[in-house]
């Protein structure tokens, strides 16, 4: 669902993308409103669902998670029953950081963090067990060309 944001929303917005941690009085400056109406205009951003939170980006790497891996899954069966209870499934491990379901021949995209290969192993070993499952293709990541978390913005728009 679309919302109508104006440019001061979508400046706001952009800006807290970038740095989640600044203060209302810095965010207000930057937008160039004072801070009573910028306040106003984050509570209403956050309740809209548009700001769905605010995190720190760590570097898994350097907290002693260097193995990242693709799981390309394909089940045998895709009733809402057995999609539901293996979604639950993955949603249990905690190695798992994101799960997409895609069309095609590939029904969901894992990608994984592990702190070692002994722990990827273990781990594809949990998950070729797992039942309703047709095939599993995994792929360690080698390196990271790109890691943008966030909407592009381009000039204070959506592109």
């Amino acid at each position: 669902m679309r919302h109508h944001l104006d440019a001061i929303d979508l400046r706001i917005l952009a800006e807290l993308q970038a740095d989640g941690s600044i203060t209302n009085v810095e965010l207000a400056r930057r937008v160039g409103i004072s801070a009573p109406p910028c306040l106003r205009r984050v509570k209403a951003l956050e309740v809209a669902g548009l700001i769905r939170g605010y995190r720190a980006l760590l570097d898994s790497r350097l907290l002693g998670f260097g193995v990242s891996c693709f799981a390309m899954v394909q089940l045998k069966s895709t009733t809402k029953a057995e999609i539901d209870a293996f979604e639950a499934r993955i949603r249990a491990w905690d190695a798992v950081r994101e799960s997409w379901t895609l069309s095609g021949d590939i029904d969901l995209m894992l990608k994984c963090v592990f702190p070692n290969l002994e722990a990827f192993q273990a781990f594809v070993s949990q998950l070729t067990a797992m039942p309703n499952l047709a095939s599993v293709r995994t792929a360690l990541a080698l390196s990271k060309v790109k890691d943008e978390p966030t909407v592009p913005f381009g000039n204070g728009t959506l592109t």
